[in-house]
């Protein structure tokens, strides 16, 4: 009862249909003003449905500088994982995730050839196999340029905070983790993944992961960050974006050391990129009421629109109703998919 009296009061755990709902009205809208219910297809014209549904998280990655991401694999389903033992020597631990994403689902993080040959049985999806990066900083940033402008904006930054307890010597993790609401909501999570561990007591004050995901859903706790961003961290953003094909409108997951070097462009690496499926992550941020959030979410859906409309005047193309619709079922086989596999 009080976990649910907890979601209750913070919007942020709400279903995605009931704080998205609202944006329908200017979805529509737009949809009538640009001809096409699927006009966010144009808003990122290098990316695949511009970045809402079906999209391969390795084409994304293919679009950006090696240098800027760490070493990523696509094993496709059905094939054997014993080529890419021979071909590369994978150091652990590492992280693992479905091709085509979804908030989080299905990420893990692998410490050992033993686990990823199960992860890679059990998968019925392509996945991706990406080397840890040992940065201790994460945020989500939010990137948005007009196409006839020389230069982007950043609109928000959130700063992922990963969920850990401290011990005090006597409780066990399961009661810890019952201690904090946004935690317990964990604890499902982690009786699947390593039900040892929540029967383990921490030592006083010894601190103790309870998810290594950047993930709202996996109880990472989002800090709106916007107030850090600066000239110098656009225009280095803004560097790296401009050698990004035909990509406009998106959140960045970067992970680095520090936010002095990351300013300077030194020191990060992006985990991946997003497109027209992302969200403003700061809104999350649990001091931002639901209208805060809610402000957001329309002052992005309006950015991309304009994005689609100029694209639109210059010859782009959105989805025809046809392709749409085979795309978007595409879209939920993908998430039931994934559910079958959870």
């Amino acid at each position: 009862m009080k976990l649910f009296f907890h979601k209750l009061r913070h919007w942020e755990y709400w279903p995605a249909w009931l704080i998205y709902f609202p944006v329908s009205i200017p979805w529509i809208y737009y949809s009538i003003r640009s001809g096409s219910f699927f006009f966010f297809n144009r808003v990122n014209p290098g990316i695949r449905n511009g970045g809402m549904m079906n999209v391969s998280k390795m084409e994304i990655y293919k679009l950006i500088p090696e240098h800027y991401y760490p070493k990523t694999y696509l094993v496709k389903f059905g094939e054997s994982l014993e080529p890419h033992f021979r071909e590369v020597e994978f150091t652990f631990p590492l992280f693992v995730k479905p091709d085509k994403g979804l908030r989080g689902t299905l990420v893990k993080k692998i410490e050992s050839p033993i686990e990823l040959i199960k992860y890679h049985d059990e998968a019925t999806f392509d996945y991706l196999i990406q080397e840890e990066i040992p940065y201790p900083l994460e945020i989500g940033l939010f990137y948005i340029r007009m196409p006839n402008q020389s230069f982007g904006k950043i609109s928000g930054i959130v700063e992922k905070i990963l969920p850990e307890v401290a011990g005090n010597g006597y409780s066990n993790l399961r009661q810890l983790m019952k201690d904090d609401p946004r935690l317990e909501m964990q604890i499902e999570a982690l009786q699947k993944e390593d039900p040892s561990r929540l029967n383990s007591i921490p030592a006083k004050d010894e601190k103790f992961l309870c998810s290594p995901y950047g993930n709202h859903c996996r109880g990472a706790l989002f800090l709106d960050q916007s107030h850090r961003i600066t000239e110098k961290m656009v225009l280095q953003l803004d560097a790296i974006c401009s050698q990004i094909p035909g990509f406009f409108y998106g959140r960045l997951d970067i992970k680095f050391n520090s936010w002095e070097e990351f300013e300077a462009g030194q020191k990060f690496q992006i985990i991946e990129l997003n497109g027209a499926l992302s969200e403003p992550a700061h809104m999350y941020d649990p001091r931002h009421s639901y209208i805060k959030g809610q402000r957001e979410i329309f002052r992005h859906i309006h950015c991309m629109y304009r994005i689609c409309r100029h694209h639109q005047q210059n010859g782009i193309k959105a989805l025809d109703w046809k392709e749409g619709i085979r795309e978007l079922k595409n879209h939920y086989q993908t998430i039931s998919n994934y559910k079958s596999n959870m």
